[in-house]
């Protein structure tokens, strides 16, 4: 499966079904009076976040997504029936924008939580609707409200507890392949890794999410190489880990190189936890490892790890350290407050259990 990280779609609610002109003829009733049903409602479009996707590539295939129109209402008093929503289903820590892709409509970062994205047109009323004392045989009727239609941006921010950042070839994929049981593809060439990968990493019986991301290289800002796009996927992370091959021959211009682009992109990834680890270590001999690490040491300020995916040395240690700053930033994570809603815009259906009165008429 190919992955998609960003997609455009057109969505359209129902229009609201017309009220009925209609009066009650029947035989020995003079005065039957008007009976014309109202319209029934419009769908509505709503999104969801469900579990087992990991990318938005259902949208290439299909963009435009429209909800069915209400019945129009009938003689006799009936109502027409209400159209029939239409639900987009997408992965746990979508985002979705306005056309300009800047303004946020909401943000998805727990399974089954729900948003409607275009409420369905209210049906006119009918011509019974509008019968009064000084006016027994109104003519006329409401016609339906229209339904709402917008372009909207979705895009992915996979939701992970640690990421991976470097230089191409810095040992990212290799050591997100042995320490889960994720298989990303592994070469000894530039921009090997096109796409982000999940990995689930296990260390004293506590399980975290590694997410993988391409490396970036000098001016990724600018959008040289594959650029920062990916960049997105770490800022939900708790923390980072820094991996600078201990083939690089300036070690620390590498690591500062992927650090100038980190503050370049923003978005506060310079202000999260970062654990520097010095890679591949196994091509070293001991002089030339003191002689880097201390090198790396300087540019980052800090004593970095020394770890080999390949012999395993150091991992055990490093996946501890990340271990302990999640759980250290997990514990001091404060609820967000979260914005006002109308109970028919935003529904998480684990609390509701499952009940939605979004599709009552108002």
């Amino acid at each position: 499966m190919k992955f998609l990280d960003e997609a455009k779609v057109y969505i359209k609610s129902g229009d609201g079904g017309g009220g009925s002109v209609s009066f009650r003829r029947e035989k020995f009733i003079e005065f039957g009076g008007p009976d014309g049903g109202d319209g029934g409602r419009g769908g509505d479009v709503w999104v969801e976040a469900v579990n087992g996707l990991n990318t938005l590539i259902d949208f290439r295939y299909q963009q435009h997504f429209k909800a069915t129109i209400g019945t129009h209402g009938m003689g006799r008093n009936r109502t027409g029936a209400n159209g029939s929503g239409v639900t987009l289903k997408v992965p746990v820590g979508t985002q979705i924008f306005e056309e300009d892709r800047e303004t946020l409509i909401c943000d998805l970062t727990e399974e089954g939580q729900r948003y409607c994205l275009a409420h369905g047109g209210n049906g006119g009323f009918g011509n019974a609707h509008f019968k009064t004392s000084t006016n027994q045989a109104p003519d006329w009727a409401n016609p339906g409200l229209p339904g709402e239609e917008k372009t909207l941006w979705l895009r992915l921010k996979l939701i992970a507890d640690a990421g991976l950042v470097g230089l191409p070839n810095a040992g990212k994929s290799t050591f997100l392949a042995s320490v889960t049981r994720a298989r990303p593809k592994i070469a000894n060439y530039p921009f090997t890794t096109l796409h982000p990968n999940l990995g689930v990493a296990t260390v004293d019986e506590r399980e975290f999410i590694l997410a993988d991301i391409p490396g970036l290289i000098e001016g990724a800002h600018e959008g040289v190489g594959i650029g920062d796009r990916f960049l997105g996927h770490v800022e939900r992370t708790r923390v980072l880990l820094h991996l600078v091959s201990a083939q690089e021959e300036k070690v620390g211009k590498a690591y500062k190189t992927v650090k100038h682009e980190l503050e370049a992109y923003g978005n506060e990834l310079t202000d999260k936890p970062e654990i520097v680890a010095l890679s591949q270590i196994d091509v070293l001999d001991e002089a030339e490892l003191k002689k880097k690490t201390k090198e790396l040491a300087k540019a980052c300020g800090k004593t970095p790890f020394q770890i080999s995916a390949v012999t395993g040395r150091g991992m055990t240690e490093v996946l501890r350290a990340l271990r302990d700053v999640i759980v250290e930033e997990n514990s001091e994570e404060k609820p967000a407050k979260v914005p006002k809603l109308r109970h028919r815009d935003m529904v998480v259906t684990d609390e509701d259990n499952g009940e939605d009165e979004a599709d009552d008429q108002p």
